[in-house]
Formats: C-alpha cells, structure tokens, sequence
C-alpha cells in the first residue's frame, strides 16, 4: 500500500515536471487548439491553447509503472496500460492533424472508429486467452453474473470499450472537467484493485490520480493546455481496460456515470432535433455546454460534475463490494 502512494505522489511530481517542460514547446510547435464554430462563441478566446497536454500524464505513469517492474509479481498492469496507449495514439494522430491542418477535425469519424474497434477486440482477446477475461457477466448490486457466449460476449464488450472511449473524449469540453471527473474513478479502481489483492494493478489507477492532479494545475480556468484527444482517449482506454481487466464492465453505468450523461445528453439532443425538424431539449449538448448557456461559470459546472462522479463512484464501490 506504501508503494502504490509514493508511486502515486511520485507521479504527480513528475507530471507536473514534464508539464513544466512540455508547454513551452508545444507552444515553440504552434500546437494549438482550433475553436469549432458551432461551439459556444466565448470559447474562441481559447484558440491557439497548446493541445496534447495529456503527454504529461502519460509519459509520468508508463515512467512510474516501468520503475516499479523490479518489485513487480503480477505484470497484468501493462496489458492494461497498452490499449491505454494505442487509444492514445489514435488521439494523438487526430491531434496532430488538427495542428498540421490548423482545422478542429483531425481523423474522420470512420477511421477513429476502426482503429478503435481494432484495438478494443485485440485488447480483450489477449485478456480471453490469459483467462483475466471470463464470459461471466457480474450483475451490480444483485451480485449474481450470467454466462454469455464468447462471441455474443466480445461484440458487447467492444461496444462498451469504444462507446467508453469517446465518452470520457466527449467530457473533455471544458477547461479542467475531464480531468476532474477522472480522478474519483480512478480511486476507485485503485481501491477496488488493492481490496481484491491486485497490487500492482493498482498502480496503474493511483498514477494517474497523481498525474491528473498535476495536469490540473495547468488545466484549471483559464487553462493553459489541453490535453487533446492524445490524452482522453488514453484516459477513456485506462477506463474501460480497467473495468474488464476487473472483469466488471457494468460497473462503468455507475463509476463512468458522468461520461454516460455527457453522452447521452449528446444522443438526445441529436435524435430530437432530427425528428422534430430542428428543436432541442437542451441549449447545447453535450449537457456541459448547457450549463454554460444556463449562465454557470466553468469552474462551477467542473465542481458541480466533479462532486457527481465522487457521489456515483461511492455507489459504484456498494454495488460491487460484494465481490470483495
């Protein structure tokens, strides 16, 4: 346990480090943000923040796990953290794009989403074959699970991976919000794993507890990195590979409750617009920008959004502890 926080305090010093050295040469790159014009008008003054941010938090935990190797008995954390990495790729190819063409969409919708089905059936075949994986899908709070067919089982499980992904992508929208609301589902994972004897597993989790919290530093109101897509897709790939990696993906309706929200917020609006010929049941979706246009500052909506996710993710631990 000792380890696990020192690793964690550790990581969030060498964010902040790597941070520090990081923003000026995005900004030396011009490696800035594109402000899309359909979004909130007042957000065109945060075009040209450095983006790619997220490398911060990245480089900081794949430093400390590799640290940690010597001392390590169970190298299960890195078959979680490599799906985090090729999401994160795939991010930082759409990032890049966006910088080189100086234009707010980087890769098409289709090709991120092949990339990430990619890696979503590679990652959870590898867990299927070291047997981490089960087809025993745990029920929350009813504590019982039920037999899927293998196949059945990898097609519900790649759609829960990308759907997650781009969730915790689509919570990304302003100044300090994702980050916020990743962190309490983070210590989550961290407690869950060290209450199931997983050790090392949790390091991965309580790393970026650390590093999230120095990126914080950079990204609060008025924020002056992003972390792109490099480093929200990577977060949103560490969430769900955790969640199977656990072997409870259900348990990301009440841990990821938030980026579910932001989601669906997202679908209605689009679905109702589309059926009702242009009305919307919200100023703006995704449901952050909504409070933004119902007058909230960002700081408050980032608090506000951030207290759900500590609230969810403490249902989320009485609805698995069952297992412990």
């Amino acid at each position: 346990m000792t380890r696990i926080l020192v690793t964690a305090l550790f990581c969030c010093l060498l964010s902040g480090g790597i941070g520090y050295l990081l923003l000026p040469l995005l900004r030396a790159l011009k490696a800035g943000q594109s402000v899309r014009e359909i979004g909130p008008t007042w957000h065109n003054s945060k075009a040209g923040t450095p983006l790619m941010g997220g490398l911060m938090f990245i480089f900081a935990t794949v430093l400390c796990l590799l640290f940690n190797i010597p001392v390590m008995k169970d190298f299960t954390v890195f078959y979680v953290l490599i799906p985090g990495l090729c999401f994160g790729l795939v991010g930082f190819l759409d990032d890049f794009c966006k910088v080189k063409y100086k234009r707010d969409l980087g890769l098409t919708a289709l090709q991120k989403a092949m990339l990430q089905m990619a890696v979503s059936a590679v990652y959870l075949y590898v867990l299927y074959r070291r047997g981490t994986l089960t087809c025993d899908l745990y029920i929350p709070f009813v504590g019982v699970t039920v037999y899927i067919h293998p196949l059945a089982y990898l097609f519900f499980a790649m759609f829960v991976m990308v759907g997650c992904v781009n969730a915790v992508n689509l919570t990304d929208g302003i100044d300090g919000l994702s980050s916020s609301v990743t962190i309490p589902v983070m210590v989550f994972f961290a407690a869950y794993a060290v209450c199931s004897g997983k050790l090392d597993l949790a390091l991965l989790p309580a790393c970026l507890v650390g590093g999230l919290a120095a990126y914080l530093v950079y990204n609060w109101h008025p924020a002056k990195v992003f972390m792109g897509d490099t480093g929200s897709l990577f977060l949103g790939g560490v969430v769900c590979a955790l969640a199977f990696a656990l072997d409870m993906p259900l348990v990301l309706i009440f841990a990821g409750f938030v980026y579910l929200m932001e989601t669906l917020s997202d679908i209605i609006q689009i679905t109702y617009f589309k059926l009702t010929h242009g009305k919307r049941i919200f100023k703006m979706a995704p449901i952050h920008h909504h409070f933004e246009m119902c007058g909230w500052k960002e700081e408050k909506i980032v608090l506000v959004f951030a207290a759900v996710s500590v609230l969810m993710c403490i249902v989320a631990w009485l609805s698995v502890r069952a297992r412990l």
